[in-house]
């Protein structure tokens, strides 16, 4: 008995037998829905569910396939169950434990896939024995040496196959114990896993708290520093008002003093234009005078000569 592997594609109605309700719709995350409602799925798990026979010792008499086919639904039952226990948490380790478990599964079932071969060619070899001593008894007194070669090679075998009973037997064993140590490293695991996610939780929330504060903290010093920043505005601008006042002062105090150089400019400038012009005219009435003289003089030697 097979189960369905994780990860096929899920059919358009629910799988329950009897049930053709749609599926609701595909989930972003996780793995597909192959049933309506949870209570088609429990349901279903609980129609399909094997009970487990009890241990029967094995024995020479036992048959291997029907021993095999037993710890195989056993097997098949423990590992339902399992995926049951941890379809709810779904984290890594979990899958991966699940995913070992279907792989020793699916080993234990290729080895009873082994051991049918084995007990089928077993049995072909017997079934041909049989023949080959039929056929030597209707023979003569060599077929009857040949039959006894034939009885050694069939006890052969019959040992051969006590031996390959023997290693089925303890192969089974071997993953009965197999699956009960997955299952309890599972169980485990789902533990470990729910303890992680209350701590991981716990860490959450306090993570929360903390950024709630620092959140508060930081509110306030933006806070603050707006008011420090408005502070600041108003004391730039009144120490702009007050050096621009300063300045307007300085310009008209510089304003007035260009002013009144100026003023004073124009007046030397025009007292050096009135002592120019008193120059002028006292360079103009010298020079008229000497002129005048040096005409006068040149004129005296003729008359006193005429006069002596």
């Amino acid at each position: 008995m097979t189960s369905q592997p994780a990860g096929d594609e899920p059919a358009a109605t629910c799988k329950r037998p009897g049930c053709s309700r749609p599926l609701p719709a595909a989930q972003a995350r996780g793995r597909n829905r192959q049933f309506c409602s949870t209570d088609c799925a429990r349901r279903y798990h609980n129609n399909a569910r094997i009970p487990a026979p009890a241990a029967t010792p094995v024995t020479s008499d036992t048959d291997p396939l029907a021993a095999l086919e037993v710890i195989l639904r056993h097997a098949a039952v423990l590992v339902r169950a399992a995926r049951e226990q941890t379809a709810s948490l779904d984290p890594a380790a979990v899958r991966a434990q699940v995913a070992e478990a279907e792989a020793a599964r699916r080993r234990a079932e290729a080895a009873a896939v082994t051991a049918a071969a084995q007990a089928a060619q077993a049995l072909q070899e017997t079934d041909a024995l049989a023949e080959a001593l039929t056929a030597a008894r209707e023979d003569t007194a060599a077929a009857q040496a040949a039959a006894q070669a034939a009885a050694d090679t069939a006890r052969t075998a019959a040992a051969e196959l006590t031996q390959l009973r023997h290693d089925t037997a303890t192969q089974i064993t071997a993953i009965t114990a197999r699956a009960d140590g997955q299952t309890a490293a599972a169980r485990d695991s789902a533990d470990h896993c729910a303890r992680e996610r209350d701590d991981a939780i716990t860490a959450a929330t306090q993570a929360r708290h903390a950024a709630g504060t620092e959140i508060s903290r930081a509110r306030q010093a933006e806070t603050d520093a707006r008011h420090e920043t408005a502070q600041a505005r108003t004391d730039a601008a009144r120490e702009r008002d007050t050096l621009h006042e300063h300045h307007q002062a300085q310009l008209a105090a510089a304003h007035a003093l260009t002013q009144a150089q100026r003023e004073r400019a124009e007046r030397t400038e025009a007292q050096l234009e009135t002592e120019r012009a008193d120059r002028r005219a006292l360079t103009s009435h010298l020079t008229s005078t000497t002129g005048v003289n040096g005409q006068q003089t040149s004129a005296e030697p003729p008359g006193g000569a005429r006069s002596k």
